[in-house]
């Protein structure tokens, strides 16, 4: 099923969409995304590849877009991050994660820039996202949050960066392999 025209839409609307159609809720309001880019995609493969492959045989899972996060339970609000990373099986329903996951990845695009570092961090922040990577893949840069009494401290990375993950222990991201052009 396809959205109708319409203000305000809920979790169970957006939930009966066709997974082929990328829309986000933003307090009822419909966000369409954009197809990614090539580069967008090889940047979401190559973390999303050496977060896998440390979380092999680990109890915390990591889950690549399009997947929804459903902070808080709100009704009108449903998020598709480009990387998640979900330590308490729990908040899993087969379908999405409800709840505040330990790590969300978002890659910018020209059209995610201002609700990936604004509204998103502003809303991750309140949710309890522990983690929250802001990749720029057109500078090579990543922008780290890690939530401490609240709010996030950031750090930030470039290509020569070996990037810790806080939230898992003793993983660390290679951003070389990360920003590499092919």
């Amino acid at each position: 099923m396809e959205p109708q025209k319409k203000k305000y839409y809920t979790y169970d609307e957006w939930l009966s969409w066709d997974e082929s159609i990328r829309a986000e809720l933003y307090g009822g309001m419909l966000v369409m995304m954009a197809p990614p880019s090539q580069r967008h995609q090889t940047i979401l493969s190559e973390l999303h590849g050496q977060l896998w492959q440390f979380l092999k045989g680990k109890p915390c899972k990591v889950f690549p877009a399009p997947f929804g996060v459903q902070l808080n339970n709100s009704e009108d609000t449903v998020f598709e991050p480009d990387i998640v990373v979900v330590c308490d099986k729990s908040k899993l329903d087969g379908k999405i994660f409800h709840g505040a996951p330990d790590m969300i990845i978002e890659i910018l695009s020209p059209s995610s820039i201002r609700n990936d570092r604004i509204i998103k961090y502003r809303k991750y922040q309140q949710a309890g996202v522990r983690e929250y990577w802001i990749v720029d893949p057109e500078h090579n840069i990543l922008q780290v949050g890690v939530l401490h009494e609240g709010r996030y401290i950031s750090s930030m990375f470039d290509a020569d960066d070996v990037a810790p993950v806080s939230v898992l222990d003793g993983c660390e991201i290679n951003m070389t392999d990360v920003f590499r052009e092919e």
